[in-house]
C-alpha cells in the first residue's frame, strides 16, 4: 500500500493581498480539501480552462487558494467509498476541480468519491489525461447532438477552433462515427495536421464571410462549435433542416448576435454543453464509449506535446497565445518531496 509523503509537489493558485499568482508549491494531505477517496496523481492535461484560472485571466476559482486542475487520473492510496479500493486506476474530468475543489496538478489528490469514475478497461491513464475533458467535451457533444437525431447520412458536420483539443478530438472521434467533417481554423498551416485527423475540408476562418440575413444558404447539417461568438452567429444562419450545434466554447467571446429564426424556421436546435456538471451516469457511458467505440484512431497525433509540473507556466503561456496544437500531457509522477 502507498503510504502519503508528508509533502508533495501541487500546482497552487493564490488571490489575495499580495496579489494573483500561481506556482509549484510542497503541501500536505491535510493542506487539501475534504474526500473519501485519495490518489497518487499520474497524469494530468492542460486545458483553455486551466490557462485561464492560472494567469487570472478568466473568473474561474470561486475560492483561494486551490490548486489547479480540472483533469487527474491516476491510482487509488485509500478509499471510505466501498466502490473504490486502493491500486484501482481512475479518472477525474471537471465535476468542480479547480474551480471549488482542489484539482488534478498535484502529486496526491483528494477527491469526492461521486466523482471519480473507474478507469475504462484496456485503456490507461495516460490515455485518459490526453483525451481528458477536451475528448470528453467533444464526445457529450456527439452524444447530445445523435440524442436529438443526428445522422451521418444528414450531412457533413463542421468543427470550429478545429486545431486545438477539443476540435482535434471532435474530427477524429466524429470521422470514426461514420460522419463527414469539414474543419474551420485560423491556423491554415495546420490544414494538414486536420486533414490527417480526418477532415474532409478545411476553411480558413479569415475567409468567411457571413451574409447578414437571419437566413443563409445551407452549408452543413451540424456544428461544433469551440468559438462562440460571432463564428457562431453565422454558423447558425447556414445550418440544415433539424440540425443541432453544440456549443462548447468561447474563444471568439461570449457575446451571440443572432436571430431565433433558425430555430423556428429551420428547426435549428442550439445545444449548451457543460462537461463540467455532466450526470454521472453519462460520463461513464461516455467513458466506455472513449475507450471502445469512439477510442480516437489518432491520439498521438493530437497529443503531441508532454510537460511536467515545473513547465507548467510555460505551457499555460503558450496556450493563451494561441501558439497550442491538440493536446499538452501533465506527468504528475516526478519524485515528490518528502
Amino acid at each position: 500500500m502507498t503510504e502519503i509523503p508528508k509533502t508533495f509537489k501541487a500546482f497552487r493558485i493564490h488571490n489575495d493581498a499580495e496579489g494573483y499568482r500561481s506556482s509549484i508549491e510542497n503541501i500536505g494531505i491535510d493542506d487539501l480539501n475534504e474526500g473519501d477517496v485519495v490518489i497518487r496523481g499520474e497524469w494530468s492535461g492542460i486545458n483553455f480552462k486551466d490557462a485561464l484560472a492560472a494567469t487570472g485571466k478568466g473568473k474561474i476559482l470561486k475560492k483561494y487558494p486551490l490548486v489547479g486542475g480540472i483533469d487527474v487520473a491516476g491510482e487509488v492510496v485509500s478509499s471510505e467509498c466501498e466502490r473504490f479500493s486502493p491500486g484501482d486506476k481512475v479518472l477525474v474530468t471537471g465535476c468542480d476541480l479547480s474551480e471549488k475543489r482542489d484539482g488534478g496538478y498535484s502529486q496526491y489528490v483528494r477527491l469526492d468519491s461521486n466523482s471519480v469514475i473507474s478507469l475504462p478497461a484496456g485503456m490507461t491513464t495516460r490515455e485518459a489525461m490526453g483525451i481528458g475533458t477536451a475528448g470528453f467535451t467533444a464526445a457529450i457533444s456527439l452524444y447530445r447532438m445523435e440524442a436529438l437525431g443526428q445522422t451521418p447520412e444528414a450531412g457533413p458536420i463542421v468543427i470550429t477552433g478545429a486545431s486545438g483539443g477539443v476540435g482535434s478530438f471532435a474530427i477524429d472521434i466524429l470521422t470514426r462515427a461514420g460522419y463527414e467533417v469539414h474543419a474551420i481554423t485560423g491556423k491554415v498551416d495546420q490544414f494538414d495536421y486536420l486533414e490527417g485527423l480526418g477532415a474532409r475540408q478545411c476553411i480558413s476562418r479569415h475567409d468567411l464571410h457571413w451574409g447578414q440575413k437571419p437566413l443563409e444558404s445551407i452549408r452543413w447539417a451540424g456544428c461544433i462549435d469551440n468559438a462562440g461568438g460571432d463564428m457562431l452567429a453565422g454558423i447558425s444562419r447556414v445550418i440544415d433542416f433539424w440540425g443541432n450545434i453544440a456549443c462548447c466554447g468561447m474563444a471568439g467571446g461570449i457575446g451571440l448576435n443572432a436571430t431565433n429564426l433558425p430555430l423556428i424556421l429551420r428547426g435549428v436546435s442550439l445545444i449548451g454543453i457543460s462537461s463540467m456538471n455532466t450526470p454521472y451516469d453519462i460520463r461513464k457511458v461516455l467513458w466506455d464509449r472513449l475507450a471502445n467505440e469512439w477510442r480516437p484512431n489518432h491520439f498521438e497525433t493530437i497529443v503531441n506535446n508532454e510537460v511536467s509540473l515545473d513547465d507548467l507556466g510555460g505551457a499555460f503561456d503558450l496556450l493563451m497565445k494561441g501558439g497550442a496544437l491538440g493536446r499538452t500531457l501533465v506527468n504528475l509522477s516526478d519524485a515528490y518531496v518528502s
